[in-house]
């Protein structure tokens, strides 16, 4: 059995979300609920609203209409808490050009406090090779690979919320099996996880939510 990493079962839960882009009205009347040990899918077309959940859920924007809640308390009640909660990786890989790959990584590590070698979250995106270079000279794929290594580092106060847009996103099957494993291993240990994909993540067991252009079905 493995022995959970998060010490208090975890409930999220956004209740009546809408999302406003300009004029543009993305979705409305949006509930879901994660507990611990879940994943939530997002599906949709592109610009239905699926980045900016994920945003909302962040607190890197804020709802037109409705709220969300960690444990019944809205997420806004204390928002550097929840900052501390959760690991976003957006669209942009955010990465430091003039740095190198293993830079990059020391500098996720030392933000999150993580001491432990680093070789193990470079060698499981296969990115070890590549320690040396200049983030400026990485493939797209390569680029997203070195994003997604933050998955695999291991600080004393891990994050429970990892939220995930298109995570994917020009990785190979080889690197899609290494992040697939990476989140079910996040699940068991007792995390949750939101991910917007269009691709079908084969082997995670998850909710699934699809966002309309102007309303979402409710996650069952």
């Amino acid at each position: 059995m493995v022995e959970r990493k998060f010490s208090e079962d975890a409930l999220f839960e956004g209740r009546r979300l809408a999302c406003q882009r300009g004029e543009r009205l993305l979705f409305q009347d949006l509930d879901f609920v994660l507990r611990t040990g879940q994943a939530l899918i997002l599906e949709g077309a592109n610009g239905s609203g699926k980045s900016s959940l994920l945003r909302l859920a962040a607190g890197l924007a804020r709802p037109a209409f409705g709220g969300l809640f960690w444990g019944g308390a809205p997420i806004g009640k204390d928002a550097e808490a929840h900052r501390r909660r959760l690991l976003y990786l957006g669209h942009a890989d955010g990465l430091k050009a003039g740095l190198t790959v293993y830079e990059n990584l020391d500098f996720w590590a030392r933000l999150t406090g993580v001491t432990t070698p680093l070789d193990d979250a470079l060698d499981s995106f296969d990115m070890a090779p590549l320690a040396d270079l200049p983030a400026r000279f990485l493939s797209a794929g390569q680029r997203r690979r070195l994003a997604l290594t933050r998955l695999s580092l291991r600080p004393a106060q891990p994050p429970v919320l990892w939220l995930l847009d298109e995570p994917t996103t020009a990785l190979d099957a080889a690197a899609q099996a290494t992040l697939l494993a990476l989140i079910r291993r996040h699940l068991v240990e007792g995390g949750l996880a939101m991910l917007a994909s269009h691709d079908p993540l084969p082997g995670l067991d998850a909710q699934r939510l699809r966002i309309e252009d102007d309303h979402a079905e409710a996650a069952v």
